[in-house]
């Protein structure tokens, strides 16, 4: 046999493994999802609904309920003060308070306060995220927006006037001028 038919039979050879490949993947043996598992269940409306807890940053999606600086105070120091210490400025986790530069603290670096109360409530504490009552986070949210300086000692933080707090780096943000981007 010659170099150029071993070239040839080696070619057609390649050829029709691909065919075979792209056959078996066309008709749905090949890889990608194929179906259910067969395991767990379809969730209920209720258990979507328990689950679907986003709050976006004009307040769409925050739970009735309120919180004050000074029920904020208690909640911290009963929850909060092992991981971020005394007054959220100290360690080992995350700086909660700080001063007006690029740290990455509630008061330097948030956008919108809403964001603040939806974090806090899917994700803290960090030992049992989500444990927190609505009440809770609304109080927390107060007190650590008082501890930076965005909002009074007196004022209650609610539905209605959480979204309505300017956060100093509201326009600190850039957004992305792709029309491919949403």
């Amino acid at each position: 046999m010659s170099k150029y038919s071993r070239i040839v039979t080696m070619v057609s050879v390649i050829a029709v493994m691909a065919g075979m490949l792209a056959a078996v993947a066309w008709a749905g043996g090949g890889p990608g999802y194929h179906g259910p598992f067969g395991f767990g269940s379809v969730p209920s409306e209720a258990e979507i609904k328990a689950k679907d807890i986003a709050v976006g940053p004009d307040g769409q999606g925050l739970p009735p309920g309120r919180g004050t600086v000074a029920a904020g105070e208690q909640v911290y120091k009963a929850k909060c003060i092992a991981c971020h210490r005394p007054t959220g400025t100290e360690g080992p986790m995350d700086k909660l308070v700080g001063e007006r530069l690029p740290v990455k603290t509630i008061g330097s670096f948030w956008p919108y306060a809403t964001t603040v109360f939806d974090y806090i409530r899917r994700a803290q504490p960090f030992d049992k995220p989500g444990s927190l009552t609505d009440e809770e986070v609304y109080a927390l949210t107060a007190w650590l927006l008082f501890r930076n300086n965005i909002i009074s000692a007196d004022q209650v933080i609610d539905a209605n006037t959480l979204p309505k707090v300017r956060m100093p780096n509201r326009d600190g943000f850039v957004t992305d001028p792709r029309p491919d981007v949403e």
